[in-house]
């Protein structure tokens, strides 16, 4: 019951980690003195380039999602857990999100390019993707 509640919860906190600031830019090209959050990252990345949009967009939106809302019907029975390997699927591709947002913040640092401030959203996305991993390893255990 734990691990569905907490699995449900990420419906909500999902969306919200979305538009929390990832990152504070300031002089970065695309985001100059700004407020970087993922769907701010999504819209100026349609205009700069479709392709990596969407695929960001499958990264950051759409993986973690289905994840958690293919969880939640296994939970309910709704879906058999055979399923569950095409769960864990997803969930590694939401975790290479946030492999993209780190690298990011390394080559611009390390470039010299701007400056760029970790905001409150990196960690909630964070903790979000980390949680809903967690929630599927005690699943699959259960």
């Amino acid at each position: 019951m734990i691990l569905r509640i907490a699995n449900l919860s990420l419906l909500l906190l999902y969306p919200v980690a979305w538009v929390a600031p990832l990152l504070h830019a300031q002089v970065l090209p695309f985001f100059g003195g700004r407020d970087i959050s993922v769907i701010s990252g999504l819209r100026a990345l349609w205009a700069e380039d479709v392709f990596l949009a969407v695929v960001v967009a499958v990264f950051a939106l759409v993986a973690p999602i289905l994840k958690t809302l293919g969880l939640a019907l296994i939970q309910a029975r709704r879906l058999p857990r055979r399923l569950m390997p095409v769960v864990t699927v997803l969930g590694r591709l939401a975790m290479a999100d946030i492999f993209l947002v780190a690298l990011y913040i390394v080559l611009a640092k390390g470039m010299g390019v701007g400056r760029l401030e970790v905001g409150w959203g990196l960690y909630l996305f964070t903790f979000c993707v980390l949680a809903s991993w967690i929630i599927s390893q005690l699943e699959t255990k259960h």
